[in-house]
């Protein structure tokens, strides 16, 4: 008996799955087979369904290494199985890396070969070795390969798995691949292509069909035409083949968008190295990882991941990214610290050229091509995993779609009862067999509603429609209605910014600020050829391209920037591509030889032009970027520094930095200026263009000399303040995650309203361990950081928002937390039992990395809050995804990048989309509630008629599933979005408390008056056995026989009688009526009167119902099989049906909006706003007090600790002596992970 071996494949990554490995069963398949024929195939449908039991049952358990079959299981919440099929391929090693060379002299160094490789043997010595044989598998586009030593399967991504340093890049792979090479490795990676295969319609159709509930309608169908209810069958099948085609339509349409999409630049002809001389053309598809490509200069689409080694790009990556600004690419460090890294997609990136992107131009020298070795290929690629994610979603995990599953449960159970029902009573009353089975089954198909998910889709489609036409686009329509209950949102952009002055600084001191850059006097000096040089600009089609930051700074030196043609940079080897120089009015012409100028002014005896050698690209990682420059005419370079003034000041020359830097730079920051500093160095003569290329950008960012700080101001764009407001009176709690200095970001934190007047901010600095010392956290407040003592600090309480204890207690809840990126990382690795504690509170993240910003989404998630994140794209794609609303301030239509775009480049488009998910995930609720009710009327119905073996006609179902539940269920969806946020956020699980209970009492409510209708028409005088002779409008009420209603020899199924009559008229308007009760408008979607296809289709069906009831129609009674009834059980019905309008609404708005709403379930809503004293109740709220302590206990309420963990967090921390930390003190970390707080 083999044991059960289970392993990890991409373990610790998004994707990781546990694998199991199995062999055909005879014996097991046999039995299944038998099953699947005494099931009618059911089974085989079971299995289908269910990978797990069709492993299971199919296969016994084995080791890996020799399974034919797979069963996989991702080991995220969702528990997804998947199958897999083992194949076996031949190859001459184990591994794409394995060196082929077989003690042979012709080997290169970097891996080229002259041997023949064959898939069969490999030639060695004049003997034939014989092949490998491996076993791999595919799962979502990947191949994975087994390998002896770990004992299970590996996933080859592409030259990072060698783990090879940047250095060795340059060394061993920039001569390129053999053939015989290229092809050993492609028998690994395959082709380079990313095939996004477009399945034929027959395949798609299949699939289509196979879902359980196309099973289930067909089902539906075959009992139904067993039934002879030919006609609504007929209907079920017209709508099921409308519902699949479109299905199949657009599932075929997004497959052929996605092939086109990708394979619009795939396939393209490239230049390959072959060893050190031999270029040659090839296919992109041919590539490999190790390949050498030469990139044309004037650019092309990568059709793979390849890191430069050789020149620069200028590269639009709006296809990843949604950032449309072109980024500078600069050629992979040889040497230098930065070389001996292992190499690194996401921290090499600013060196990574990335499939899909579009390379603009390149930066190449006399003699010298721009060279990139390909790194991945295909689905490895950034591109291939996007597009992998899109062919492969994951799940939507939101409480609505698990708590729909169990409320069909639900359904299902009540269905199981009426089963029995019917067939305890068909039995009891001796129905033949075969009519026992129909009608019992019947009763299922009339529980489950068939256009459920149709119904509960439309509201999302008219949703995404919405957000359309404001300019907000949705790769991922379900997340929609997650925005809806979205209770936290951080902001990762920049708002606007200005060149508000500029201060250099000379001899160790400041001069004083200057506001124009441009004026004589500096135009010329090292500072703003320092701000004309040090940047990432190119022009495209004549226009000034690039970072908005880099645009504001050059145009306000007003410098001019050239970039000579190809031919000149050929002709010319000195002259740099890039070069920028002053306007030509401005060179002095006097005192051009005073020595007093040397260090301030360039010299104006040789050309001021300053040609760009080297770029360093801006790493927001490394806070910085760098420039070498050279100035033409002279020999000597110089490097030019720009970046966070805390970072550019550590690498300069101390006695450069003036000595009132801090506090220059903090009474900036506290204003809310935003500070770069800029530094620059001459560099040593003997540097030649080509040992500067290969310098590492450490050895030339140090030993600068500082020269002063550049001051942008942070516009705060107008809609920005009235956005924030909104969402805080919206009880969403708002963030702010910037690249800034801290105080900065406090500073326009304040500006804009993230934190008010009143309320303190707590900085905490945390330092790591440090010479035997714990890493520990310094709490200080922005106001004052320096002050040891909090004696004399008071804090102002403004009460305009709302009643405030006065007490210290209360005062100190008014409180934000500000974390640096460096503070956060600390805090996270030797803090992690204060890691909640401060997201609650801490409102400012200043010096964020993206892998941060990502983390600290994980964090939110954490504590249980709905995370959206508004960012530009560049850097913020992690935290985009990672949240559940992501919403990208893109041009584009679409970004990748984030499951919503937004065209408006602010954050406007925030309270647009919680409003559009608000109503949205009402809808749904109202949608499903109404088909749950629907269901359940029309079981109650049936069930009744069941009780004298009669039913509903065919066209009164046909009526009653199309005239009346599709129109409604598809127009009660088109109620707009409320214009306004309100405090409390929409419910999100169908299993809570208001929501059953409106179910509910609606279900109790019909059953009711459906019951009372059934019992009463069977008292009246005129009641007798329906005959089609009979006439009861006509009949005196003397002489009516009142015989007990039994099954009519006329009409087989007894359809026409004046029960079904009766029970038709009064259901038909308990759909209507619970329609209107649950399509409700405020607070979260306009009201419904405002809603004209609705109001229409209610009006129009309430008065044909009407009509037909009191005005009767032969033509039309004949059509649904009612039989003709008195005008004064007319008028009765009429009153019944008013009377059960009338308490459905008098209970949904009385019970539901008013008590429970307002007294039960208010207190559940937010822990952030402020609570009212008990002094402060009125005679009314100490009512309400009572009330809702009254109903609060009889619904076991009172007392309940919060489900989410935030809100427990928060009731936790009010009661802590501890919380928040006092100013001026410090948290140690101990090996207990405890904290100890010290005062300094």
């Amino acid at each position: 008996m083999q044991t059960r071996e289970v392993k990890i494949i991409n373990q610790g990554l998004e994707d990781e799955t546990e694998v199991w490995g199995y062999l055909p069963c005879l014996w097991k398949r046999i039995l299944v087979g038998v099953g699947a024929v005494f099931s009618g195939g059911l089974l085989l449908l079971l299995l289908y369904w269910l990978p797990e039991w069709g492993v299971k049952g199919t296969c016994t358990h084995t080791s890996l290494r020799n399974a034919h079959t797979l069963l996989l299981r991702t080991t995220d919440e969702f528990k997804q199985w998947f199958r897999a099929k083992v194949h076996v391929m031949s190859a001459p090693g184990n591994k794409p890396f394995d060196s082929l060379d077989l003690q042979s002299t012709a080997q290169l160094p970097n891996g080229d070969g002259e041997h023949g490789i064959s898939a069969e043997r490999v030639e060695h010595h004049g003997k034939f070795r014989q092949p490998v044989q491996i076993h791999y598998f595919t799962h979502h586009s990947t191949k994975y390969y087994w390998n002896d030593v770990i004992q299970n399967f590996e996933l080859f991504k592409g030259l990072e798995d060698v783990k090879v340093s940047c250095a060795s890049i340059h060394s061993d792979h920039s001569s390129g691949l053999s053939q015989t090479l290229q092809d050993y490795r492609r028998l690994f990676f395959g082709e380079n292509e990313i095939a996004v295969r477009v399945p034929s319609l027959f395949k798609l159709l299949i699939k289509e069909v196979l879902n359980p509930f196309y099973i289930f309608q067909l089902f539906s169908v075959i009992l139904w035409s067993a039934e002879d209810y030919y006609y609504y069958a007929t209907a079920i099948v017209f709508m099921s083949v409308i519902s699949i085609a479109t299905s199949l339509y657009t599932i075929r349409n997004q497959y052929v968008m996605l092939h086109d999409m990708v394979a619009a630049h795939s396939v393209v002809r490239v230049s390959v190295r072959r060893g050190s001389k031999d270029i040659e053309q090839a296919m992109s598809t041919d590539l490999v990882p190790g390949d050498v490509i030469i990139i044309p200069a004037n650019g092309m689409i990568m059709p793979c991941d390849a890191v430069l080694i050789h020149g620069t790009c200028i590269v639009n990556e709006s296809m990843l990214t949604g950032e449309s600004v072109p980024v500078t690419k600069t050629s992979l460090p040889s040497s230098g610290e930065e070389a001996s890294m292992s190499l690194n997609m996401e921290e090499h990136k600013r060196y990574t050229l990335f499939c899909g992107t579009h390379v603009i131009q390149t930066r190449f020298y006399a003699g010298d091509l721009v060279e990139a070795v390909v790194v991945r290929t295909g689905f490895s690629t950034e591109k291939g995993q996007l597009v992998r994610s899109i062919l492969h979603p994951k799940p939507t995990d939101f409480k609505l779609y698990r708590d729909a599953y169990l409320f069909l449960l639900c359904l299902v159970g009540v269905a199981g009862i009426g089963f029995i029902y019917t067939i305890v009573l068909s039995i009891m009353n001796k129905v033949p067999a075969k009519t026992i089975i129909i009608e019992s089954l019947d009763i299922i198909t009339i529980t489950v509603p068939p256009a459920l998910p149709a119904a509960m889709t439309a509201g999302i489609v008219y949703a995404q429609r919405r957000l359309k036409r404001v300019g907000i686009f949705c790769i991922s329509p379900q997340r929609i209605n997650m925005c809806g209950q979205l209770n936290l949102t951080g902001t990762l952009t920049e708002d606007g910014l200005d060149l508000w002055g500029v201060q250099s600084a000379e001899g160790g001191r400041f001069s004083p600020p200057e506001a124009d850059a441009a004026k004589e006097s500096l135009v010329n000096t090292v500072f703003v050829a320092c701000m004309a040089a040090c940047h990432s600009l190119t022009k495209i089609e004549g226009e000034l391209s690039g970072d908005p930051l880099d645009l504001k700074m050059f145009s306000a030196t007003g410098w001019i920037l050239e970039e000579p043609t190809e031919e000149e940079t050929t002709l010319h080897n000195p002259i740099m591509p890039t070069v920028v120089r002053p306007p030509k009015h401005s060179v002095p012409e006097a005192n051009q030889n005073n020595p007093l100028t040397h260090n301030m002014e360039l010299s104006a005896l040789s050309s001021c032009e300053i040609g760009i050698v080297r770029q360093f690209p801006f790493s927001s990682t490394l806070q910085r970027m760098s420039v070498v420059v050279r100035r033409l005419g002279e020999k000597r370079m110089n490097a030019y520094l720009k970046g966070a003034p805390e970072v550019v000041a550590s690498l300069c020359k101390q006695h450069t930095v003036p000595q009132s830097f801090t506090e220059t730079l903090e009474t900036y920051t506290r204003q809310g200026f935003r500070v770069i500093a800029l530094a620059h160095r001459q560099l040593e003569s003997k540097l030649s263009w080509h040992k500067v290329q290969s310098l590492s950008r450490d050895l030339i960012e140090t030993n600068m000399e500082f020269l002063g700080l550049v001051i942008m101001q942070n516009k705060i764009k107008e809609e920005t303040a009235g956005v924030l407001l909104e969402l805080r009176q919206a009880n969403i709690r708002t963030l702010m995650v910037t690249g800034d200095n801290m105080l900065t970001a406090i500073s326009v934190a304040r500006d804009c309203g993230m934190v008010r007047a009143h309320e303190r901010v707590i900085i905490a600095d945390a330092a790591p361990p440090k010479d035997f010392h714990p890493a520990s956290i310094t709490w200080h407040d922005t106001d004052n950081p320096a002050q040891t003592n909090k004696d004399n600090q008071t804090v102002e309480i403004n009460l305009e928002d709302g009643v405030y204890d006065k007490r210290v207690t209360q005062q100190e809840q008014s409180y934000h937390f500000a974390v640096t990126g460096r503070a956060f990382a600390v805090i996270t690795e030797h803090f992690p039992q204060l890691v909640q504690k401060l997201a609650l509170k801490a409102t400012v993240f200043a010096r964020m990395a993206p892998d941060q910003k990502t983390q600290l989404v994980e964090v939110l998630q954490s504590i249980d809050y709905t995370v959206g994140m508004c960012g530009d794209g560049a850097n913020d794609c992690g935290a985009l995804k990672r949240a559940h609303c992501g919403i990208s301030l893109s041009e584009l239509e679409a970004s990748v990048a984030s499951p919503f775009t937004s065209t408006t480049s602010n954050i406007s488009c925030v309270p647009n989309l919680i409003r559009e998910g608000r109503a949205a995930l009402i809808t749904s609720f109202c949608v499903f509630k109404f088909m749950a009710l629907y269901s359940i009327i029309q079981y109650l119905s049936v069930t009744l008629l069941y009780s004298i073996l009669s039913n509903l006609g065919d066209f009164q179902f046909l009526f009653i599933d199309i005239a009346i539940i599709l129109i409604i269920a598809f127009t009660m969806s088109l109620n707009p979005a409320w214009k306004e946020l309100v405090w409390h956020r929409p419910p999100s699980s169908l299993i809570s408390g208001r929501l059953l209970c409106s179910v509910l009492t609606q279900i109790l409510t019909c059953l009711v008056f459906q019951v009372l209708a059934f019992l009463l028409v069977r008292q009246q005088s005129w009641y007798e056995t329906w005959t089609p002779q009979s006439d009861a409008c006509n009949v005196s009420s003397s002489g009516l026989s009142h015989s007990r209603n039994v099954t009519s020899p006329h009409d087989h199924k007894n359809i026409k009688n004046y029960e079904n009559t009766t029970l038709f008229y009064v259901s038909s308007f308990q759909y209507l009526a619970v329609a209107i009760i649950f399509s409700k408008g405020k607070p979260f979607r306009q009201p419904s009167y405002k809603n004209w296809p609705f109001m229409l289709s209610c009006v129009s069906l309430y008065t044909f119902v009407l009509l037909i009831m009191l005005y009767p129609v032969p033509a039309i009674d004949s059509f649904l099989e009612i039989v003709c009834v008195p005008h004064d059980w007319r008028v009765t019905l009429v009153i019944i049906v008013i009377v059960n309008a009338a308490v459905s609404f008098m209970l949904e708005i009385l019970i539901l909006d008013i008590i429970l709403r307002r007294l039960v379930f208010r207190f559940n809503q937010g822990v952030n706003r402020p609570a009212e004293p008990p002094s402060a109740d009125t005679p009314q709220e100490a009512n309400d007090r009572w009330g809702s302590s009254f109903l609060s206990w009889l619904f076991c309420r009172r007392n309940k600790p919060p489900r989410v963990l935030y809100m427990h967090l928060a009731l936790e921390l009010q009661d802590a002596a501890d919380w928040p930390p006092r100013p001026s003190t410090v948290t140690y970390a101990s090996d207990l992970q405890s904290h100890i707080s010290v005062p300094l």
